[in-house]
Formats: C-alpha cells, sequence, structure tokens
C-alpha cells in the first residue's frame, strides 16, 4: 500500500500558487461582506428577534439589505422559513412564471429534485407543467459544454425566463463560471431583452470575486446551509435580484399582499448574519480542500473534475470511481472520518425526488449541510463521487488519508 501521508504531502506541494489565488478571492470578497455590514450599520439591536407575525423586524430587514448589498442587486429575502435551496428556487420559478409562459434550461437537464418542480416527473398538477409553464431544455455540446450557438438558436420573444444552474448537479458537466454566465446572459438579453435570467447559485457564493447578479443576471436563489451559511446556520434560503421579481418569490413563500413583509425569525437572525460573514473563509477553506482532492486522486490515475488548475466556480468536486463498490466504500470512510455520527455505516438507499439509489455520508453539525464536508452520488454509471464542503482544510486532509486507506491503495491505477 501506498504511504498515504506522503502521497498527500506531496500533492499537496504542487497547490501553492493555486491555493494563494485562491487566498485573493477570499479576500475580495470578505472586504465585500464587511462593508456592507458597516453600510447598514448592523448592531446587536439586529440579533433580537419577534414573534408572531414578525411585524417590524428589524433584523430581518437588516439581513435582506445586506445579501442585497454584497450580490449587488435591488432586493432580497433571506429566510429560515425556505427549507431546501430546491425550495428556494421553487418559489422563485412559481412566483414569476404562469400560464402561457415559457422556461428554458441552457445547461440540459437541470438537477434531479427540480425535475418535480419542472414537471418532467412526479406529480405533473403541483409542477410548473400543471400551472400551464411551457418547459424546453438546450442539450449540452459533447454532454459537458454549455452550447451557446444553441442558446442563441433557441431564445426568442416567447421565452419568459432562462434557468441557469452554475452548479453541476450529478452530471460530469463543467459548472458555469462568471465568465461564461456573463457570456450566456449576453446572448439571451441580446435575443429578447425581457427575457429573465434566473440562476441556481447553489454551491457557487464567494467561489469567485463576482456573482451572477454583477453580471446581469435577475434573479438568483440558494441555500443556507450552503456557501453562505458559513456552517452555523442551521436552516433558510435567499433570492436576490430586481425588486418585483423578489416580492413575486416572496408571496410565492408567504401569500400575496404579506410577500417578504412577515415571517419572524425565530431567533435566528445572528447565526444568518454571522454565518454570512464568515462564508468567504469557509467557502476557501473548502476549495483548498476540493483542489487537494482533485490533485490526489488524479495522481492516483482517476478522472476528476474539476482539475486542480480549473477555474473554480462551485465548492464541489467530482471523482469517477467507475465501480459502485469504490463509491460505496468512499462515503463509508467519509463517514467514520467525520466528527458526527462517524460510528454509522451509509448505505445505498432510496431519496425522495431521486430515480435512482443514492448512498451519502456526511457527519455534518446540521443535517444536510454541503458546507460542511460530505460526499454522495447515485449509484448509476461512471459511479462518480461528488465532494463538497469542509469546514476546515485540515479536516479534509485527514478524512482524505482516511478514504486512500479504505480503498486499500497499493499503487496508482
Amino acid at each position: 500500500m501506498i504511504d498515504v501521508n506522503l502521497f498527500i504531502n506531496k500533492a499537496e506541494k504542487k497547490l501553492l500558487e493555486i491555493f494563494e489565488e485562491l487566498e485573493i478571492i477570499r479576500d475580495l470578497n470578505q472586504a465585500k461582506v464587511l462593508k456592507a455590514f458597516q453600510d447598514n450599520r448592523i448592531g446587536e439591536e439586529h440579533f433580537a428577534s419577534v414573534s408572531g407575525y414578525g411585524h417590524d423586524d428589524l433584523g430581518r430587514e437588516a439581513i435582506d439589505k445586506v445579501y442585497a448589498q454584497v450580490f449587488n442587486c435591488e432586493a432580497a429575502i433571506v429566510r429560515n422559513q425556505f427549507v431546501s435551496g430546491t425550495h428556494a428556487i421553487a418559489c422563485a420559478l412559481f412566483g414569476v412564471l404562469g400560464p402561457g409562459d415559457k422556461l428554458v434550461s441552457i445547461a440540459g437537464a437541470p438537477y434531479d429534485t427540480l425535475e418535480e418542480v419542472i414537471g418532467k416527473r412526479g406529480n405533473i398538477k403541483a409542477s410548473l407543467k400543471g400551472h400551464g409553464v411551457d418547459y424546453e431544455e438546450i442539450p449540452l455540446k459533447n454532454e459537458t459544454e454549455i452550447d451557446l450557438d444553441a442558446i442563441a438558436n433557441t431564445i426568442n420573444e416567447k421565452t419568459t425566463m432562462v434557468t441557469i444552474q452554475r452548479s453541476r448537479g450529478y452530471s460530469l458537466r463543467k459548472p458555469i463560471d462568471i465568465e461564461t454566465m456573463t457570456e450566456i446572459i449576453e446572448i439571451v438579453k441580446t435575443k429578447n431583452p425581457d427575457c429573465i435570467c434566473f440562476v441556481d447559485n447553489c454551491y457557487g457564493e464567494f467561489t469567485e470575486a463576482y456573482e451572477p447578479t454583477d453580471v446581469g443576471a435577475d434573479l438568483m436563489a440558494g441555500s443556507l446551509i450552503k456557501n453562505p451559511g458559513g456552517g452555523i446556520v442551521e436552516a433558510g434560503g435567499y433570492i436576490v435580484g430586481r425588486k418585483d421579481l423578489v416580492e413575486l418569490a416572496a408571496m410565492r413563500l408567504t401569500a400575496p399582499g404579506i410577500g417578504s413583509k412577515g415571517g419572524a425569525m425565530f431567533n435566528q437572525s445572528r447565526l444568518i448574519l454571522q454565518g454570512f460573514f464568515m462564508a468567504p473563509s469557509i467557502v476557501f477553506e473548502s476549495l483548498k480542500g476540493s483542489i487537494l482532492a482533485s490533485q490526489v486522486f488524479m495522481d492516483l490515475g482517476y478522472k476528476t473534475t474539476p482539475r486542480p488548475d480549473d477555474i473554480r466556480t462551485d465548492i464541489i468536486q467530482a471523482i469517477q470511481l467507475d465501480s459502485p463498490e469504490r463509491l460505496v466504500k468512499f462515503c463509508k470512510a467519509l463517514q467514520f472520518n467525520s466528527p458526527v455520527n462517524s460510528h454509522l455505516t451509509p448505505i445505498p438507499c432510496d431519496v425522495p425526488g431521486y430515480d435512482d439509489e443514492i448512498v451519502m455520508a456526511g457527519g455534518t453539525f446540521i443535517e444536510g449541510s454541503t458546507i460542511e464536508l460530505s460526499a454522495d452520488g447515485p449509484l448509476r454509471k461512471p459511479y462518480v463521487a461528488y465532494l463538497q464542503g469542509g469546514l476546515n482544510y485540515a479536516h479534509v486532509k485527514l478524512a482524505l488519508k482516511g478514504i486512500l486507506e479504505q480503498l486499500d491503495i497499493h499503487e496508482p491505477i
């Protein structure tokens, strides 16, 4: 068996320049967040909670303003009432789209859980399709890249909204970096200036110096138990963008006439603010761990995407293991090297919203938190482990050591 410690240390030494570049991005984002806190005069009064309807909640109002400033847009709704990123995305889509509207996905099929929201499967009556929304997908080029020419040929005056999923989901397509995002939005707006550009920003916040709303996205949503929660927010999601669109989405979360003006924060305002302040540094730690994992498994002969020197626009590292046994072993090892529930054993099972059995590992302090170190993957070819998160780089290194030992690797393949 290879000397695991020596192997990881050699991989790490190859990455020093890349880590230095990441520090620049971290510092830019941290400065942006700090300025938003200062400009909005965040004080202890914003940590207090109200009850009942949540009227006149100073903390809730301040959080919305901070998010709107950091994401460089008109308005935000940040709520612990969003049960997941999918819920926030669904509120954005159902809030804005209605009968006769057309939604186009520009990056092929969306993430598995959104297929039921759209109406590709599941309860059609409850889906966008059941509410009279037309839907079209633009296939990927070579199954991995965004087809810009196809976007230009598809978008027209009948297209109400395009949905742009920044991260890869359970696929091996390239995530959409900000440069590509800019090209997509420019093409869409050239073909139809009134078309709404919506971005699913899950896993992408603070990975680059700019966000999709900096380059023209009209509406954007994400989860607070991913990047912007900083690893301490217990639940929730956010929607940011144009004021009229955000308010329509808010009315889907609450009710027409209430919109963003209601909803008690249940004593979560301090955590949401503190987590957001911590987020740029936590994302930096997570990215370092993902890049190290990519380098280690690439050196072992496995296909990894992104590669260590690729531009990072989300925190997900895909490692193609080519065998269900290796995928399960990978997840078992990560679970064993987790701070919570390390004594439990992940087994593949059916998960609501997914067609295939999923194996998931994540001994996280917050259930389902994917800014904390976790891994999962569907039991379907080519048996890819999707590694994400890591509150600190040292933990990722320890987990990688355990994974290599569990896989019993004697030499690179």
